[in-house]
């Protein structure tokens, strides 16, 4: 399976199906659905501005999980 490329207009179910590190990163960040079990539906972006993050920190959540991906 290829990976997608990481956006903040990913949508949650890609994000967690091609970047598995994502679940426990967005976890301590307080976006802790994804890991309990409680589907979400949308965007990155969507759930973030949800739990109150503004658009520079998504925008390093994304830097973030890009560079997490490389290591990987």
């Amino acid at each position: 399976m290829s990976k997608i490329v990481l956006t903040k207009e990913i949508e949650i179910e890609d994000l967690v199906n091609h970047y598995p590190h994502s679940v426990r990163y967005l976890s301590e960040k307080g976006i802790r659905c994804i890991a309990c079990g409680e589907p979400i539906w949308g965007t990155l972006e969507e759930a973030a501005l949800q739990k109150g993050f503004d658009q520079d920190q998504i925008g390093i959540f994304v830097k973030e999980l890009i560079a997490m991906g490389e290591k990987i």
